[in-house]
């Protein structure tokens, strides 16, 4: 079929029903009034018309020329909509997009069916909003996204506090203050503007005040009640990314709705991801569409499960553009079958159950609260120093297992469990444990990672403090893995009572004793699988090519000040000025972030997180500067923040966020 024509509205007004205005930018097939078509609705704060308008250039051609609509809206207070945002996935933000979608199955040029789509926030509300179940949404792609908004997502990791979390509140304070395009808006640009400086919140402090996982955390949690979401979900995340374990949770909870698709990748969509290989995204979401928006027979629903790439022991590197492995599919998901491993008498990592009677084995570790400079990022979205690098300096602070060389190739995918006595002086400490990939040549490949504060053992809703030097077994999850192990490799597993900065430290730092003679760590093996092709991008460079003024820079470094006895880790990221041809606009982000702490003294971490955001064009310039800093008491997180915007170079704005102390609840 050849493709159709089509054309691009650059902006649409849309107004809901209590008068507030969203701004639309929309691909439409030419002749969809005679001949309607369905439609693809992604609803996001990260602005249409520049901020997702590459990506979004690179998908949305592919589906109008299929005969699908796509309609992209942005939230209220983003872009070119009005109004302000009030936080993420908020009753009204799910209440709007249900309200658009209804408005779009509505439009005489639609054919009444719609989908939902987007990576990341917009992965994050397609699912909440298909629970809510819009009569007219009938199937939904959701990439990068979370089924538990308390585990799997930027704030908090089984009660341990992620330093993303400060990223993101800065990185939000950055986005929201940005005003409307006024070749868009007119006038009025400089009024929405101020508008939004006024009242744009900080996200941070109320996320702070919620460190247990209550009910706004349950909130949008499609966890709560899978049966919720009846419509075909298409799962996708990449194992560089930390959303990797939602596409193997989203099967397990919604069953045979559910196809979930895992590639190597970082926090992109697959046709333009790092590390390669890619994946036809475009392709299999317009035939995921034409079977659910159009009843057309394209064999969607016969999708394997589970389709996953193996890692095929990738070594750590500055970048990687391509991991080494092999897809595989498995037809019906199901629990792994799990290959037991034990503390041997010579402290190796050996296979088979823990010997029943073994007398206790104590070891007190205490690693540097400066362990785990190397793991990365969060979210990773370059396939850099965003990525976790070689383990081995992070090892020195931990206590390790290794076992020996592997003699045939141990092939795992899903998620690891580790059980564990432990042991510690205070109410609240954390732990970490990694699995390590160690190379012939000793190079260490992080495979997967676990953290836990101890307070949150048996409960993420309802904490409990440790028994002071009471032994106390603590199960605890590893995120999941597609990780093939090779003949001369060993099994490494780490353990480490910092994990820093992914994790902010206790307020104390007491240790833990370890009972080495308790510990069982638990694999699961791919089993029964079927080896497949993954077709790859019918374009291999999809992204449209903008103007650049001046090139984008990347910088990341780790400092040890021996004097000072401070560690700091600092982050740089410009993406340069580029100017979109269509438009004229020029735009540059620039986020510089610091981490610091006293490797002996958890009330010395400290991060501040800030972003210059410039919009441009001959005759008219604005920008605005927004910080986010957090430390800590033995008693509270004390948050502030400033957002400071400028007009051609003139202070136009300046709000401050003072000081807030936030109790600390058992973190």
């Amino acid at each position: 079929m050849s493709p159709r024509p089509f054309t691009i509205v650059e902006n649409h007004w849309i107004t809901l029903k209590g008068g507030t205005r969203l701004a639309a930018r929309i691909w439409m097939p030419d002749g969809a009034d005679a001949d309607p078509v369905p439609a693809v609705f992604e609803f996001l704060p990260y602005r249409k018309r520049d901020g997702t308008s590459m990506r979004d250039e690179s998908t949305y051609p592919a589906f109008a020329a299929a005969g699908i609509a796509g309609v992209r809206v942005d939230i209220r207070g983003s872009g070119e909509s009005d109004g302000v945002i009030d936080g993420e996935y908020t009753e009204r933000e799910l209440a709007d997009a249900c309200e658009l979608i209804a408005w779009i199955a509505a439009q005489p040029w639609s054919n009444g069916s719609v989908g939902m789509m987007g990576i990341s926030w917009g992965g994050f509300n397609c699912l909440q909003v298909a629970a809510l179940r819009p009569p007219a949404l009938k199937a939904v792609i959701s990439i990068a996204s979370t089924t538990d908004r308390y585990n799997d997502d930027i704030h908090y990791k089984n009660g341990c506090h992620l330093s993303a979390q400060l990223s993101w509140a800065a990185t939000m304070l950055g986005y929201q203050s940005r005003p409307p395009d006024p070749a868009l808006v007119g006038e009025r640009w400089r009024e929405m503007w101020l508008e939004r400086l006024e009242n744009e919140p900080f996200f941070m402090q109320e996320w702070l005040t919620h460190q247990r996982r209550d009910g706004f955390w349950k909130h949008g949690s499609i966890k709560e009640d899978f049966s919720a979401v009846a419509v075909p979900a298409l799962v996708i995340a990449g194992w560089a990314d930390g959303y990797r374990n939602t596409p193997l949770l989203a099967v397990e909870g919604l069953g045979n709705t559910a196809k979930a698709l895992i590639g190597p990748w970082v926090h992109k969509y697959p046709h333009f991801a790092w590390p390669k290989p890619r994946a036809d995204f475009l392709g299999e979401s317009i035939a995921w569409w034409n079977r659910w928006l159009r009843g057309e027979q394209t064999g969607a629903e016969a999708l394997p499960q589970v389709r996953a790439y193996m890692l095929d022991g990738p070594k750590p590197a500055p970048r990687r553009d391509a991991d080494p492995g092999f897809w595989i599919a498995k037809a019906h998901w199901q629990a792994p079958v799990m290959l037991g491993f034990h503390i041997d008498a010579a402290q190796m990592l050996a296979e088979g159950p823990k010997p029943n009677g073994s007398p206790a084995r104590p070891v007190y570790l205490r690693s540097p609260l400066d362990t785990g400079t190397a793991s990365g990022e969060w979210f990773t979205l370059k396939p850099d120093a965003e990525m976790a690098g070689d383990q081995r300096g992070d090892d020195a602070g931990s206590l390790t297992f290794d076992s020996a060389p592997l003699t045939t190739d141990l092939d795992l995918l899903g998620r690891q469990e580790l059980c564990v006595t432990v042991s510690c002086d205070a109410d609240v400490a954390n732990l970490c444990a990694r699995l390590v990939d160690i190379h012939p040549d000793g190079t260490a490949t992080r495979v997967s990672f676990g953290v836990m504060n101890l307070a949150h053992r048996e409960s993420n809703s309802d904490p409990q403090p440790m028994e002071h030097g009471q032994p106390t077994t603590i199960r605890l999850l590893l995120d999941a893995c597609g990780y093939r192990f090779r003949p001369g490799h060993r099994i490494r597993l780490s353990l480490s009572t910092a994990y820093w900065p992914t994790i902010l430290p206790a307020p104390s730092d007491p240790g833990l004793t370890i009972d080495v003679a308790s510990l069982g760590l638990s694999l699961p093996l791919l089993d029964a699988h079927e080896r497949i092709d993954l077709k790859a991008p019918d374009d291999p460079d999809p992204l449209p090519k903008y103007i650049q003024h001046a090139p984008a820079v990347t910088d990341r470094k780790v400092v040890r000040d021996l004097q000072a006895n401070r560690t700091r880790y600092h982050i740089l990221e410009d993406t340069g000025l580029a100017e979109h041809p269509a438009t004229g606009l020029s735009t540059r982000q620039l986020r510089e972030e610091t981490w610091s702490i006293s490797p002996g003294d958890p009330l010395s971490a400290e991060g501040v997180s800030t972003w210059t955001c410039d919009m441009r064009r001959p005759g008219w310039f604005v920008r605005t500067v927004s910080t986010a800093h957090i430390s800590c008491s033995e008693k509270d997180w004390r948050i502030s923040a400033l957002v400071v915007a400028f007009e051609n170079e003139v202070k136009i704005f300046e709000k401050r966020f003072d000081e807030i102390a936030i109790p600390r609840d058992l973190m």
